[in-house]
């Protein structure tokens, strides 16, 4: 029996639901280029695009030339960011074997938040959270909410192990609670936080969502802003924790 191979597909962002739908197939593998995929040099980006534009989208550019997809859907609009317009002509001089399909996800229909504001360790809630991007299913209502003690607002972090830390009991704010409801380009749910909570507005270096993330931790009553680029240093993994214990007292 001859197994047929399956078409590579990339995608950069939240793709509008439309597109999920039609990749969402047994003869589609599908890649988020925005995380990092198995032992992929993040330098290999280096030449392509400047360090001053954040770890995620090098990690894009990364990812597609060891890849080699055949298709990627890179979302162009404001629920990603300018720059991966950008990225976008980039990825379409170096893979010259490859369609990039610009997209612009303006998606208003809310999925919901149960992820977001589960009882769950943080790592794993945010690696569910990332997988969603490829369901296109509606999720299953049987997820209590939690009380929450702590808050995340921000993107999800290129290293996870920035969230460590945290309670299980912590809820996401900011664009990862976008991503989960799959309206990415929805700014007033991006911007909504709980003031009644310590929360770390968290933000990728270089990214334009660092003046959101700045602004609004310093609306916030107990807050502590933070931005990394590639990975999570030791520095900015003790401020999160001493930010969180002395929160407890």
């Amino acid at each position: 029996m001859v197994t047929q191979k399956k078409h590579r597909i990339g995608i950069v962002g939240v793709p509008p639901l439309s597109i999920i739908k039609h990749i969402a197939s047994p003869d589609h593998e599908i890649f988020d280029l925005d995380e990092p995929q198995g032992r992929i040099d993040i330098e290999t980006a280096s030449p392509l695009l400047p360090r001053v534009y954040c770890g995620i989208l090098r990690t894009v550019i990364a990812n597609s030339l060891a890849i080699q997809p055949e298709l990627i859907y890179i979302d162009t609009g404001s629920g990603k960011c300018d720059c991966a317009v950008h990225t976008a002509t980039v990825l379409d001089d170096i893979l010259p074997n490859c369609r990039i399909l610009r997209t612009r996800n303006n998606d208003s229909t809310g999925f919901g938040i149960p992820l977001c504001k589960a009882r769950m360790k943080l790592t794993d809630k945010m690696a569910a959270i990332t997988a969603t991007v490829q369901n296109p299913h509606p999720y299953l209502d049987n997820i209590a909410p939690c009380t929450p003690t702590a808050g995340f607002w921000g993107v999800p972090p290129r290293d996870f192990s920035l969230l460590e830390f945290f309670p299980d009991t912590t809820h996401i704010y900011g664009w990862t609670r976008c991503m989960e409801n799959k309206t990415p380009d929805n700014l007033d749910l991006e911007m909504h936080y709980n003031p009644d909570i310590p929360t770390v507005f968290f933000a990728q270096s270089f990214c334009a969502k660092t003046a959101l993330a700045s602004h609004l931790a310093s609306r916030h009553p107990y807050a502590l802003y933070l931005d990394c680029d590639v990975t999570a240093g030791s520095s900015a993994k003790a401020k999160i924790q001493a930010f969180l214990e002395l929160s407890e007292k």
